[in-house]
């Protein structure tokens, strides 16, 4: 037997709609979730507790997320640093990231024009809080052998706060793995003398 079309006054409708939710909303009152009690613990426990302070110092230190910012030949040693080789994982330097969001540290390798500068500041501004910069290498930090020069920028300081500075022209991967460590320490609060 085919269904016969129906048609439904608003009023019954509007009824069997209050009546379905009543029995919806009888049968979750039973079933009802209470907030777990541990988690709302643990969080106050996290906010009064002095260790928290260290346990994200700690977490931040050994995790230090760098955005590849390669100019000019020092970017070669850069990549290097990502091989095999330098095995930089190991204590917590990840992969360098293409996107600033993902990113806490910018490596600045290589000279910097004036051209590139509104990029660089661009960059820096999409990047994580808390952010660090390192100069890698001789035109990073002081405008290498083109320090005369009228485009190139005498030192990315002028632009940028620089947090550790790795000197060579080009310095090697390995100055870089130090320069991570010590920016490493730094932001677990151990100051160097």
């Amino acid at each position: 037997m085919p269904e016969e079309n129906v048609d439904y006054s608003s009023e019954e409708f509007a009824n069997a709609k209050r009546e379905m939710d009543s029995l919806v909303y009888e049968s979750l009152k039973g079933r009802e979730m209470k907030p777990n009690a541990l988690f709302a613990r643990m969080a106050d426990l996290a906010k009064a507790m002095p260790l928290s302070k260290d346990i994200v110092k700690w977490s931040r230190s050994n995790s230090v997320w760098p955005l590849q910012f390669g100019l000019a030949c020092c970017a070669i040693e850069l990549m290097d640093f990502g091989s095999a080789r330098i095995d930089a994982e190991r204590k917590g330097f990840l992969l360098f990231r293409s996107t600033p969001r993902q990113c806490d540290v910018m490596v600045i390798a290589g000279w910097v024009t004036k051209s590139m500068v509104p990029e660089i500041k661009r960059l820096y501004e999409q990047m994580l809080s808390p952010k660090y910069v390192i100069a890698f290498g001789e035109c990073a930090t002081c405008g290498g052998p083109w320090w005369e020069s009228y485009n190139i920028v005498k030192g990315i300081d002028e632009v940028l706060p620089v947090d550790v500075y790795v000197a060579g022209c080009p310095p090697r991967p390995e100055n870089l793995f130090g320069a991570l460590m010590k920016l490493q320490k730094k932001i677990g609060g151990v100051v160097e003398g």
